[in-house]
């Protein structure tokens, strides 16, 4: 739980999981900061300016409408110059970040364990996902334990059981093709029964089927409600970063379908379109927790607006 109930910050700057953020970032600082440049290579705020500044944003993925709104409220601040303009646009751009994550409910300290459904499309990397939030909970002194509740694929029962082999945390599982809310509910029993602090639920992803999906996933919840005598304490959705746009259709898609209440973005490292986290921060209301760095299970970094931005805004360095 400790590891969950911690909302801001990640550690002191400088940290291992910080560089690891940051490198994480490089592509689409790369990408992102190239066009930036051309586009402040001139100190005066000309339409010019503007124009390449919504190319830039809309092509890292931020949305159309949410670069409209961003640009629009930059504008209005009447920028005397081209660094004015750079400086009030992270300033918009944390806001946005800032505006979503302010809006996390706070998590019930009262009662264990903490459970968290972690909900995404097959492919997002959830199954990884968990171990990876499931070894940070281990390094805070928690006793973890996982459900493999994706029934639905044979390859997500064992990839979980084989973390849980290497990372050392109890998987419950079913045979495949089982029903998934008692997954959830021997999972939750267990815990109890074991003193542990935190569950983790993978759940399956098959948007193809979205009202099979839906009513898995409530059905899911509706058990979990019931076992724990409150909602879960967390709806977590897993993002592949490298899916752009197509990953805000997933979050409402699942946002339709579960309470989800914050995300994580998986592949981070992959892609030079990291302005999605805007996108569904402004459209869905939802936090980004926590991002992905890399390929093992230390890879993983909570997420902080400022820091993102001013990661994204930097200069990029001799070997990225």
């Amino acid at each position: 739980m400790a590891f969950f109930m911690r909302r801001e910050g990640r550690g002191e700057p400088g940290s291992e999981r910080d560089a690891g953020a940051e490198r994480a970032l490089a592509p689409t600082r790369r990408s992102l900061f190239d066009r930036l440049g051309n586009a402040f290579r001139s100190s005066d705020v000309t339409d010019e300016l503007w124009e390449s500044l919504e190319e830039v944003l809309i092509g890292a993925d931020t949305g159309v409408e949410t670069t409209m709104a961003v640009l629009d409220r930059v504008r209005a601040t009447n920028p005397r110059s081209a660094e004015d303009v750079r400086s009030r646009l992270r300033d918009e751009l944390v806001a946005v970040l800032a505006s979503a994550r302010s809006s996390e409910p706070g998590p019930d300290t009262e009662h264990e364990p903490y459970v968290v459904l972690v909900v995404g499309v097959n492919g997002s990397g959830k199954t990884t996902a968990i171990a990876r939030l499931a070894h940070a909970s281990q390094q805070e002194g928690e006793t973890v334990l996982c459900a493999a509740a994706d029934t639905y694929r044979t390859a997500a029962i064992e990839q979980l059981q084989d973390w849980g082999r290497r990372l050392d945390f109890e998987v419950i599982a079913h045979q495949q093709g089982g029903d998934a809310a008692a997954v959830a509910f021997d999972a939750v029993e267990a815990a109890r029964a074991r003193g542990a602090n935190t569950v983790f639920i993978d759940t399956a992803g098959r948007l193809q089927s979205r009202k099979n999906l839906m009513d898995e996933l409530s059905k899911v919840g509706r058990v979990i409600e019931r076992a724990l005598g409150r909602r879960a304490d967390e709806v977590l959705l897993v993002i592949d970063a490298t899916t752009g746009q197509n990953g805000l259709a997933q979050a409402e898609a699942f946002t339709e379908a579960v309470d989800v209440s914050s995300v994580m973005l998986t592949k981070l490292d992959g892609t030079a379109k990291g302005g999605i986290v805007f996108a569904i921060a402004a459209t869905l209301g939802l936090p980004v927790r926590f991002a992905g760095t890399g390929q093992h299970e230390g890879d993983l970094a909570r997420f902080d607006p400022e820091r993102f931005v001013d990661a994204l805004l930097a200069p990029a360095v001799d070997g990225e």
